[in-house]
């Protein structure tokens, strides 16, 4: 099987060359080549392709938010992409061929890239992310299709994990199809997934698994020797570990030590932000700061930014809410990290508690308490916030890391106040018995794997969704 894979990454990676090409000679030009690219989005759209100008489509095209936009007139739409949201329910995304080609002219660089520092990794099969069909969905894209169909067909070639398996009657069943052709796959050597909990979710089961090379490999009573033995020409595990996929992604590097963790950067199904560098030469980007608006070639390293996109997808000055942070240059190309959610606020009584002040918070706190957890993240649950949380440590633990965090959370003066008034009960407690990160991504009928790392949502009803039970309650 070995042959064949060098041979199918080896022509996926040859066709990818002119475009990762392209990316590189003109690292220097991104200014040019980001006037050049918003032109190209614009003469697609008859009601913008008399726009000339980067300024021209500044002054007559307002920044908006995604439910600002009207997206029903969107040019030759081929399907619709429906992506998870953590502030209500899901948005559908419109798909056109120019996307899905933006997509590639990101895909093509960043996978030279990774090629480049890690070409052990394309010796052997691959496991890209390949996420369940729980519900029928309007054009349904798998992962890998994002490539084109020519590399799609090179990429399900090596494939570890056939397509079908998509097409599990529930998340367990999938789950535990999922395992089986992956333990079965002796060579394998990259693995590519989203959040890095996703690929935790899928290992959960494994010590159960009725196969005789986990048995095997299950005498070393240790996950990180058990996984090498299962899986020892495993060279790269590729996935997000910025903001709070970051102790996710140093767990995997923790139970795979025969793997380099390499960072996914910044993906969504809007769009292809970053890996880490800036994907300049596919879609069209502005950078707010404050009331200030800057392009790609004038942002300033050690600076963070709100990210604004136009694509061939239909979205015109899109307000991501992403907020990233300029790390360095590769010319005149930026590098960036994500950071959070830029105006992500849950606001039910006046706190105005911010997602990025409650990640910080809750990572000090559960750090000082010495709290590893697999899923992590403070939602409003009738009178009061409450800390839902999928550990194994003891209760005492969890409820001095809620009683130090609440402490914290009373730092923000609107919170305080609220908790001052009575309008809000002290924090409360829920610990998750299984599959937080699949209950949380599936709530809206997202694709899983899709989910973007929070550590704040704005919706309730969490006690009703998760499997678990609340372990305090402050405001019965």
């Amino acid at each position: 099987m070995r042959p064949l894979c060098i041979a199918a990454n080896g022509l996926w990676l040859l066709s990818s060359l002119p475009s990762a090409i392209a990316f590189r000679a003109n690292l220097h030009r991104v200014a040019e080549v980001q006037e050049d690219v918003l032109l190209r989005i614009l003469s697609r759209d008859p009601r913008y392709a008399s726009i000339r100008s980067v300024r021209e489509y500044q002054q007559q095209v307002p920044i908006r938010t995604f439910d600002e936009m009207d997206l029903s007139d969107v040019p030759g739409v081929t399907h619709w992409e429906r992506t998870s949201g953590s502030s209500g329910a899901s948005k559908r995304i419109p798909y056109t061929r120019e996307l899905l080609a933006e997509f590639n002219r990101a895909i093509a660089p960043w996978v030279i890239d990774l090629f480049v520092k890690h070409p052990t990794a394309f010796a052997g099969e691959a496991y890209w992310s390949v996420s369940p069909v729980l519900e029928d969905r309007e054009g349904f894209v798998t992962d890998e299709e994002y490539l084109g169909p020519v590399r799609a067909r090179l990429v399900r070639a090596v494939q570890a994990v056939p397509r079908s398996v998509r097409l599990a009657a529930d998340v367990d069943t999938f789950r535990q199809e999922t395992l089986r052709h992956l333990v079965r796959c002796r060579t394998l050597s990259l693995i590519s997934v989203w959040h890095p909990s996703f690929l935790s979710l899928l290992l959960a089961p494994l010590w159960t698994l009725d196969d005789p090379r986990v048995q095997h490999a299950a005498r070393h009573q240790d996950d990180a020797e058990m996984h090498r033995e299962l899986w020892p020409h495993l060279r790269v595990i590729s996935c997000w570990a910025d903001a709070n996929a970051e102790r996710g992604a140093a767990e995997l590097g923790r139970l795979f030590p025969q793997a380099t963790v390499v960072p996914k950067g910044l993906l969504s199904t809007e769009g292809f932000i970053s890996f880490p560098l800036l994907a300049y030469r596919s879609h069209f980007f502005e950078f707010r700061s404050g009331d200030e608006v800057l392009l790609a070639s004038e942002v300033q390293a050690g600076q963070q930014y709100q990210v604004i996109l136009t694509t061939g997808g239909g979205l015109y000055r899109y307000d991501t809410e992403d907020l990233v942070e300029v790390t360095g240059f590769r010319g005149k190309c930026p590098t960036l990290r994500f950071v959070g959610r830029a105006n992500h606020v849950s606001d039910h009584y006046g706190e105005k508690l911010n997602e990025l002040f409650v990640r910080e918070r809750l990572e000090r706190a559960l750090r000082e308490h010495g709290i590893a957890s697999r899923f992590a993240m403070l939602a409003c649950e009738e009178r009061a916030y409450a800390l839902f949380i999928e550990s194994d440590a003891p209760d005492a633990s969890l409820i001095g890391a809620v009683d130090t965090l609440e402490a914290s959370l009373r730092e923000n003066i609107h919170y305080d106040y609220c908790r001052r008034l009575g309008q809000l009960d002290a924090l409360t407690l829920f610990r998750i018995r299984r599959d937080g990160v699949a209950t949380y991504l599936t709530s809206d009928g997202a694709k899983l794997g899709d989910v973007k790392p929070t550590a704040l949502d704005r919706r309730g009803g969490w006690g009703g969704r998760f499997e678990g039970e609340f372990v305090r309650v402050s405001f019965l």
